[in-house]
């Protein structure tokens, strides 16, 4: 009778704990923590929602949205360490560390967002890729554009050349790359925090900021701002992001699968925002901001001018400018 309840007892627990180990197994996704600076109510973060239900059987997405978990700046070096497995990386960020991706941070070198994706989809745009890959540790997965950079400032000076930008505290993410584009445009640049952008503008801390529109609807500057100068001066665009590590542990068909998620919510996002762009124009122009559009020819000769006789070209690849221009 001892034995018996006993051996019942053991069996009993046994088949529990394997009842209970079973389901955890099943469900046990390898997470992937993903850090972003743009807002939850961003296109990018519907994005980032779609390539979570694409990678739903093989992996559990943990998105960070509004710099809640790494600051803007700080998402690559996270990702270095193996403190982050994913991030939306501004391409400023990877220039700190490799200098000749510096050019893919400058003013009027891409056209459009169909041009900027051209690149990353070439076999120059694979060797920049591939330089990221073998120096950083990371994968890119591709481009997310997020709408042309223009110049919104709180003061009604009238800006039609570089020259008028001149004494304008122009807010700038922080990073050299950042600044000299800044300086390119002919502005007196100033780094700040995006969070901080809305009050800076409203206190005077800084006259404008460069951002695209949906940034300006999303983040609600326009509420402090008079204009918006047309420059279009860099297609904005940062780049999804995973480490090598992550990436490495996959299997071929997880990867396939893995990119083919990433390469659709991407385009989503890309044709979301093209027409918000055309939208935005119209519902800023009624809510009283002044919209027009500068000289744009004084305005690439004068930043083309900068960057060429700056010491970041020292950098660039021999030829690059004429291989990104032939795409």
């Amino acid at each position: 009778m001892t034995f018996d309840l006993t051996r019942r007892h053991l069996l009993g627990g046994a088949i529990a704990a394997a009842t209970m180990a079973l389901p955890a197994f099943a469900q046990d996704k390898p997470a992937l923590k993903f850090s972003a600076v743009f807002s939850e109510q961003d296109i990018r973060a519907n994005m980032m929602k779609m390539f979570a239900e694409g990678i739903g059987n093989d992996f559990k997405l943990e998105p960070y949205y509004g710099g809640t978990l790494f600051k803007q700046g700080t998402e690559l070096v996270a990702l270095q360490r193996g403190n982050l497995q994913m991030g939306n990386i501004a391409p400023q960020d990877v220039s700190k560390q490799i200098p000749e991706w510096s050019v893919l941070t400058s003013a009027y070198l891409f056209r459009d967002a169909a041009h900027v994706s051209a690149f990353f989809a070439s076999e120059t745009g694979e060797e920049f890729k591939k330089m990221a890959e073998d120096k950083l540790q990371i994968r890119i997965l591709g481009p997310t554009y997020f709408g042309a950079r223009q110049v919104g400032l709180k003061p009604q000076k009238k800006i039609m050349t570089p020259a008028d930008l001149a004494g304008i505290k122009l807010r700038m993410p922080g990073g050299d790359a950042w600044q000299f584009l800044g300086e390119a445009l002919g502005a007196n640049p100033t780094p700040m925090a995006y969070a901080e952008v809305y009050t800076g503008l409203q206190t005077g801390a800084i006259d404008g900021q460069d951002n695209p529109l949906p940034n300006v609807k999303n983040m609600k500057f326009y509420e402090v701002m008079s204009q918006i100068v047309m420059t279009s001066h860099l297609v904005g665009y940062d780049l999804l992001t995973v480490s090598s590590s992550v990436w490495a542990a996959m299997s071929a068909e997880q990867q396939k699968a893995f990119q083919a998620a990433a390469d659709s919510a991407m385009k989503w996002s890309e044709e979301q925002h093209l027409a918000q762009e055309k939208a935005l124009v119209d519902e800023f122009k009624a809510a009283g901001l002044d919209i027009y559009e500068p000289d744009i020819a004084a305005f690439r000769k004068f930043a083309q001018d900068k960057y060429l006789n700056s010491d970041l070209a020292q950098s660039w690849p021999t030829g690059i400018l004429e291989k990104v221009a032939a795409l």
